[in-house]
């Protein structure tokens, strides 16, 4: 006897597989492995060359001119010859009519050279007025700047306030002036060997 079956009445032998355990979660966006690799790469590359470029620039400095002008970098031999400079020169554009001497003595002590030599022409001519005009000046150094400081030389540009007082009129007169000074170093001290108006 043969039973027959009814579509209802067959039974699914069919089996669903198992569920997976879920994994971690792909990559997405920007950290992607391969993405991360790529871009640690380029950040490498870039600061490599970076680093070369520091390198060359840093090497054209120290083999330029600026490099050997020790005003850049010698803050107290600089300090040391704007000083002296600046009493120098307070001391030779002050005088009083009646002292010349003493500015002349002082300008023996601190000119050489062609500022000595044109000094001593101009103040020459101070000497014969400034009596008959009772004239007084007096020079004061406002700002100096060392431009270059090379061993022993230098080079200053100098900003000088000057005030000129006639004691017979009792009138004064102020005058600004600006001087391109080169100094020496001589026997331990800061002499002036050029100076210039500008």
């Amino acid at each position: 006897m043969t039973a027959q079956l009814d579509e209802e009445d067959v039974v699914d032998t069919e089996v669903d597989p198992p569920e997976e355990e879920p994994g971690p979660p792909e990559p997405t966006g920007f950290f992607r492995p391969r993405r991360v690799v790529v871009a640690l790469g380029v950040l490498a590359a870039l600061l490599t060359g970076a680093g070369t470029w520091a390198l060359v620039a840093a090497n054209d400095l120290r083999s330029a001119g600026a490099a050997q002008n020790s005003a850049l970098v010698d803050t107290g031999r600089t300090a040391e010859v704007s000083a002296a400079v600046t009493s120098a020169l307070n001391q030779i554009f002050s005088y009083s009519y009646d002292k010349t001497e003493v500015t002349e003595q002082a300008a023996d002590a601190v000119l050489r050279g062609e500022a000595l030599e044109t000094y001593d022409r101009l103040f020459a001519e101070v000497r014969d007025k400034a009596p008959g005009q009772k004239l007084v000046l007096t020079t004061r150094v406002v700002h100096s700047a060392v431009q270059s400081l090379d061993g022993d030389r230098a080079r200053l540009l100098v900003f000088l306030d000057q005030s000129a007082t006639r004691v017979d009129t009792n009138t004064t007169n102020a005058a600004a002036a600006q001087l391109s000074v080169t100094a020496k170093r001589e026997g331990g001290h800061w002499v002036i060997t050029d100076m210039a108006p500008r």
